[in-house]
């Protein structure tokens, strides 16, 4: 079973339908949406400030969203996708994104809705990124904007993901072979 914890009299808010995995940790002041989900060694600790993930965004292996106390806040929309071992420190992650795998997003960076941080990049705090952008490097820079079939690339990757932790969480009636795209990554 996962660990939720109270802080300070404060229990994580998760919604029916979200799915935390059995060694995620979510600790204090953290809401999940309906069809979010947690996944295997994330961590999710609302204990300075308060931790927002919205619907079917999902939060993958290893990652850790956190804050700074009296400074920030850690915001994630809709449809959002948090690549393996990333870590969110107090962002804003507008609707429809994708944060790669072992980024860093750091104190009141904003990242623009349907906007695609790249593997291992660094967004340094205060920074704000415009919508639909493809950003990469250390510190993270926009490399260009991103097309529609880039957009369309973002819906079905949080789609892939709440189907995935439908298999976790539960039985699915349709194998995860009939999806042309899978596996997910």
């Amino acid at each position: 079973m996962a660990f939720i914890k109270t802080y300070r009299g404060i229990l994580p808010k998760i919604a029916e339908g979200a799915f935390v995995a059995e060694n995620a940790t979510v600790i204090g002041d953290v809401e999940l949406a309906e069809g979010a989900n947690v996944w295997y060694g994330a961590i999710l600790r609302g204990d300075v400030g308060k931790i927002r993930v919205g619907k079917r965004t999902n939060i993958q292996d290893l990652a850790c969203v956190h804050m700074t106390k009296r400074l920030s806040d850690a915001i994630l929309g809709d449809d959002v996708t948090v690549g393996h071992a990333a870590i969110i420190h107090g962002a804003i992650v507008e609707d429809l994104c994708l944060i790669g795998m072992g980024s860093v997003l750091l104190d009141n960076a904003r990242i623009g809705a349907m906007s695609v941080i790249g593997a291992g990049s660094l967004v340094t705090g205060n920074t704000v990124i415009p919508p639909r952008s493809l950003v990469m490097g250390r510190p993270a820079k926009v490399i260009r904007q991103l097309s529609d079939a880039d957009i369309e690339g973002l819906k079905h990757s949080a789609e892939r993901y709440v189907r995935l932790s439908l298999e976790h969480f539960g039985p699915s009636d349709e194998p995860l072979d009939s999806d042309p795209n899978w596996p997910v990554g």
